[in-house]
């Protein structure tokens, strides 16, 4: 079921977006506001999938309505207005539609159609990902000598089990390496140099910036457009962006 919401003032323009769904039995409506302080309180408690949303509210408009949530929590939207002025704002945060008011059957259809389509991709993707996850969790852990990275920190130079890394990153050329207890910087030139030494079945470059242990992903996070953020089991539980390539490449690799 696609857990739906919808956000308008007025109460008809409510009722008709309702009525539209009413045929559509994977569209299930789990709530509705008629303010952006309503709306912010209903997202946060029923985590809807998708919203349709009005721009001009009383109060927050839906750009600081959006804004203003958890980017991790802000489901797929839906603009319904009457006004044209905001369809570039709308294109920028990602919208599955925008859709003016006042509309008919067909193109609510219209809109409905795109906001399966992309919620299903979405769906599809993460259970690959999580299908990945456990594969690489079970692979068979190296026979050679385990690795020793060195990392300055605050003036120590520390010796840290490769198992233990949590994530390297690099900025500026300079590399960081995490790892649970402690973090510093590394003499290596470059995030590939130190993927080569430690265990491969274990590291991946889900971006260009980042390499990161797979055994110290603690959650996948369904993302913007069907990408995904991995969350680490580091204290800071740092959130690692997901490039689309690397998607790409990951059910190359595994056979996803």
């Amino acid at each position: 079921m696609i857990r739906t919401m919808i956000i308008d003032d007025v109460e008809l323009a409510r009722e008709a977006i309702r009525i539209r769904l009413h045929g559509n039995k994977d569209f299930e409506v789990v709530g509705e506001a008629g303010t952006s302080a309503e709306a912010r309180a209903l997202i946060r408690t029923l985590k809807p999938d998708l919203i349709f949303l009005d721009i001009e509210m009383p109060g927050l408009d839906a750009f600081q309505l959006l804004d203003d949530l958890d980017p991790a929590s802000v489901p797929e939207v839906i603009f319904v207005t009457a006004h044209d002025q905001y369809a570039v704002q709308a294109f920028d945060v990602n919208a599955v539609d925008y859709v003016l008011k006042p509309f008919d059957k067909a193109r609510i259809a219209k809109a409905i159609t795109r906001a399966r389509k992309m919620l299903e991709t979405q769906t599809s993707a993460t259970e690959r990902l999580e299908q990945l996850v456990s594969q690489l969790g079970a692979a068979k852990l190296s026979s050679s000598p385990p690795v020793k990275v060195l990392v300055k920190s605050q003036q120590r130079l520390l010796l840290i089990d490769g198992e233990d890394v949590v994530y390297a990153s690099i900025d500026g050329g300079s590399i960081s390496v995490m790892s649970r207890d402690a973090e510093g910087t590394s003499n290596y030139r470059t995030l590939d140099e130190l993927g080569e030494a430690l265990d491969s079945e274990s590291f991946w470059k889900p971006h260009r910036s980042f390499l990161v242990n797979i055994h110290h992903i603690k959650e996948v996070l369904p993302w913007f457009n069907a990408t995904f953020m991995l969350k680490m089991d580091d204290k800071k539980q740092t959130q690692i962006p997901v490039s689309r390539s690397q998607i790409k490449r990951m059910k190359e690799l595994f056979k996803l």
